[in-house]
């Protein structure tokens, strides 16, 4: 299989995410051609379809789909003849309790171009209802917001990556594991899993946990209620792992693999590197 990307992929994720899923699914033989830009689609007399991008004419595909990304559907609505006001994408402008321009007209979900994932629609309605029917305004809440992507192998997050809290916090502190699983050990196979946590370290609070590898969303949406209620890295530490799994190297993870401090705004590398080679 080959999987062409024009100029990056899973832009939302941790860059360190990005690249290591990248490779996984290079070794499940998908090739990458990153930065392209597709320019035309051709079929030749034997059926088969090939991709010319900027750069070269890749031939040899039975089917081409395209994942190029998405806008609000708006159109048509009436929306611009009552005077709701939209952006430049056509995504509903809303304030923070999901009201319109419109005092009678409010928006939940993926047409005001928030976050755009189900869970959170259900939330933003929730919160909108609370406000209108129950008496008690309140405001969706946008902080440490769990999401997946169900590749091979998957990924999961929640909280911000190491360059959103560097540019937040200033002063965090990296506890990178890059390990084979016990599974894979076992069985001889080639995969990988990669975790990452981020804590301030002026609080001690993770501000940011990511994984790549088998059951990554199910793990995260665990982790993803410590996070949200503001969890230390003690608190990580002294909590008891489940064995044999890959879970428990999220509260095994003593030694940052980094330090970054807005101060010196150097990176002090631990003695004690990525735990790569296990």
């Amino acid at each position: 299989m080959r999987c062409l990307v024009l100029l990056t992929y899973f832009f939302s994720f941790e860059l360190q995410v990005r690249d290591f899923v990248a490779e996984q699914m290079s070794l499940r033989g998908i090739t990458f051609h990153t930065e392209h830009s597709p320019q035309a689609i051709t079929k030749s007399n034997d059926g088969l379809l090939s991709l010319k991008t900027n750069k070269e004419t890749i031939g040899g595909f039975s089917h081409v789909m395209f994942a190029t990304g998405r806008k609000p559907n708006t159109k048509n609505l009436g929306l611009e003849e009552v005077g709701v006001k939209m952006d430049k994408k056509g995504a509903i402008v809303v304030d923070e309790y999901s009201r319109t321009s419109v005092d009678s007209i409010w928006a939940v979900g993926d047409v005001t171009d928030r976050i755009n994932l189900t869970p959170v629609a259900l939330m933003e309605g929730g919160a909108f209802a609370k406000t209108l029917f129950g008496d008690e305004p309140t405001k969706p809440e946008y902080r440490a917001v769990p999401a997946a992507v169900f590749s091979q192998p998957p990924i999961g997050q929640v909280g911000l990556t190491e360059e959103q809290a560097i540019e937040e916090y200033g002063d965090v502190d990296v506890y990178l594991s890059n390990f084979r699983p016990l599974r894979a050990t076992l069985s001889g196979l080639p995969d990988r899993v990669l975790m990452k946590l981020i804590v301030c370290a002026t609080t001690n609070k993770v501000v940011g946990v990511h994984m790549c590898g088998d059951d990554a969303p199910e793990i995260i949406q665990g982790i993803a209620i410590g996070v949200k209620a503001g969890l230390t890295k003690q608190d990580f530490d002294v909590t008891v792992g489940v064995h044999p799994t890959s879970a428990e190297e999220f509260v095994t993870m003593r030694s940052p693999t980094r330090k970054v401090r807005r101060k010196t705004a150097a990176e002090a590398e631990s003695k004690d590197e990525v735990v790569a080679q296990k």
